[in-house]
């Protein structure tokens, strides 16, 4: 079994993950003090646990999962919480003070006091691997530990396990609200560093969330446990064909070759469908229809990122299906996704396309906001619509950086000037990289009625034009 390590770091981190690590325990049947429960099979599932979880001598499953924050106060919260007898007690390390929203002090003043200490947790956990396939990181790029401490720990990690895939779920600061003023220093700094040790970066924001939560799901106002609820099932279903038996299903070193064309276009959008609220009486079967969920998935309104994908280009996407279905019903359902006005393509990228089926049913949380269904969808994209929330956010660093503004506070902390230019020039240069593979693109779609269409090919080149 090839194994994976979850790297929580930061509060909005360790939140997401712990959702996450509550979701997985009820889809493997674990109870929260690590044992099975009576209704799970362990000789039918115990291949499945070993790539997510490890086993004790005492036949307890614990995660292979570290969590790391610069002050205690949220990791306690989870060593105090329903799943504190879950974790192993060295899963967690926290430092004394927090990093005050500041990557610098994340980085470089507190950070380098407690890297090592993370790197040795890191490096028994590994040790313990037979196989390890790579590495799932959940932090924020707005806040001060999540920006500082995790780019510093992804920078080690890169250089330590250069052949084991590091697959990102960055936070990325909201279009409108904002939890700290240099928001855009912390964005671009650590964005900088998403560039260069990154794999995959499945990008997430709390506005688009939280509308989600509100519109979809009614909930009035939600929390953070509702937002993360809603991210961990996007999460769980990438990862159920790692974790469950299925048709179509990959290793998370597939993602790259199938996601990234170029080296530095790895940020992605992400989106979960059907979305439907646990209070609502609804027709299951009409709501899990595969065509109407996979449209669903694709549009901008169920996007966890704020950016109009109808106004980028696809570069390549995965659709990853869970539940009672088969192979044959996914190619009406891409054909009719292709023709449905709802997406475009680059031409220079004509097989677009990845599907992954695991048989495993999509649970939820019980008592939760999120509705049961048979089956679901979960989107994974690569598009030049992302591209605007990097152009949103370096217009916000530009502006403060112009007047020099709370630069004093980041330099304080041991960070030279020079930095803040590399990382922009470097933001600059993703962005003219963006632009220029819109060139030439051309729709996948110019009709609802297929027959309506006629298909040329052009020296290589695929164009879609109406009928005569």
């Amino acid at each position: 079994m090839r194994e994976i390590i979850t790297i929580e770091v930061g509060q909005a981190g360790v939140q997401v993950g712990s959702a996450c690590w509550e979701l997985f325990c009820l889809q493997h049947g674990i109870q929260p003090d690590g044992k099975l429960s009576s209704q799970s099979s362990q000789k039918e599932q115990v291949d499945s646990f070993y790539s997510f979880f490890s086993e004790t001598k005492e036949k307890n499953y614990v995660p292979r999962s570290l969590m790391f924050d610069l002050e205690p106060t949220i990791l306690d919260q989870v060593q105090t919480g329903p799943l504190s007898q879950l974790f192993n007690p060295e899963t967690f390390v926290s430092g004394k003070e927090d990093a005050s929203s500041n990557y610098a002090r994340g980085r470089y003043r507190l950070g380098k006091d407690i890297v090592e200490i993370c790197l040795d947790r890191l490096r028994k956990l590994a040790d313990q691997c037979s196989q390890l396939q790579g590495f799932i990181v959940f932090s924020s790029v707005a806040g001060g530990t999540g920006s500082g401490l995790g780019s510093l720990l992804l920078e080690r990690i890169s250089e330590d396990y250069q052949k084991s895939v590091k697959l990102n779920f960055p936070i990325y600061p909201s279009p409108e609200t904002s939890s700290a003023i240099i928001e855009p220093y912390n964005y671009l700094l650590s964005t900088h560093k998403l560039l260069e040790h990154s794999n995959v970066s499945i990008v997430l924001d709390n506005e688009a969330v939280y509308e989600i939560c509100k519109k979809k799901l009614e909930i009035q106002k939600p929390l953070y446990l509702n937002m993360n609820r809603l991210i961990a099932q996007v999460v769980s279903s990438l990862t159920m064909g790692l974790r469950f038996n299925g048709c179509l299903n990959g290793s998370l070193d597939e993602l790259e070759p199938n996601l990234v064309p170029y080296p530095r276009f790895k940020f992605m959008i992400s989106s979960q469908s059907p979305i439907f609220p646990a209070s609502k009486k609804t027709d299951l079967e009409e709501l899990s229809n595969l065509v109407s969920s996979t449209l669903e998935a694709y549009k901008p309104a169920n996007i966890m990122v704020k950016c109009d994908s109808t106004k980028g280009s696809y570069i390549t996407t995965t659709l990853n299906y869970i539940g009672d279905l088969i192979p044959k019903h996914t190619g009406p359902t891409v054909l009719a996704l292709k023709y449905s006005g709802l997406i475009k393509f680059v031409d220079w990228y004509p097989t677009g396309f990845k599907c992954g089926i695991t048989y495993e049913p999509p649970l939820v949380i019980p008592g939760g906001d999120i509705g049961q269904v048979p089956r679901a969808v979960s989107m994974i994209s690569n598009s030049t619509s992302i591209d605007e929330v990097f152009i949103r956010n370096n217009a916000k660093f530009d502006i403060m950086y112009k007047k020099r503004a709370f630069l004093h506070w980041f330099v304080n902390e041991g960070l030279e000037e020079g930095e803040f230019l590399e990382a922009r020039n470097n933001l600059a240069e993703l962005h003219a990289e963006y632009e220029e593979a819109l060139i030439n693109t051309c729709l996948l779609y110019t009709s609802d009625a297929a027959d309506d269409l006629l298909c040329v090919d052009l020296g290589g080149r695929r164009i879609i034009k109406k009928k005569k």
